[in-house]
């Protein structure tokens, strides 16, 4: 059997597409924990930390284990449930947010370490711009290590699907 040059380029796109359509119907659960590297306890993330009493705040303080990631979640695909503090909206949604493990974080109280906060980015926008939002987000995971204005911020993913946390 011959095939044409056409044939072959279409074989080629057909396999290359195939991987990644069964790779995205297979997200792996992730949950909070799992983005702290295997080995390191929650309670080593945050050390003594100091009270600002001006202000009526604990101000945390973050030893090297806070920017330390899961290796493991680097480049996976993954579904996380989250609360969303939105960064860009617009008329049709949210498009971009910082995804945080309790509602508050980043805003009303010291925000959580780099390794417990995600950066998502959509394509689609969630069609709201209430903040706390709870959430499901599907998507790739990348390290990818940030400073905001708002926090350090450990993880971004790239947002297939966002769809509503329901109790």
């Amino acid at each position: 059997m011959t095939l044409s040059r056409r044939e072959i380029i279409a074989l080629s796109a057909a396999f290359a597409a195939a991987p990644g359509a069964g790779f995205a119907s297979t997200a792996r659960l992730v949950g909070w924990d799992d983005l702290i590297p295997p080995g390191v306890p929650y309670s080593e993330i945050i050390g003594e930390g100091e009270i600002d009493p001006v202000n009526d705040t604990w101000l945390p303080v973050f030893d090297e284990n806070a920017t330390r990631l899961n290796s493991e979640l680097d480049g996976a695909y993954i579904k996380m449930p989250g609360y969303m503090l939105p960064i860009d909206i617009s008329a049709a949604g949210v498009t971009s947010f910082i995804m945080v493990p309790y509602v508050g974080a980043c805003i009303h109280t010291p925000p959580p370490p780099a390794n417990q906060l995600v950066f998502v980015e959509s394509e689609t926008p969630w069609p709201g711009d209430t903040m706390w939002d709870p959430v499901w987000v599907t998507g790739l995971i990348t390290h990818e290590l940030q400073s905001t204005t708002v926090a350090d911020i450990g993880y971004a993913m790239a947002a297939d699907k966002i769809e509503a946390f329901e109790w």
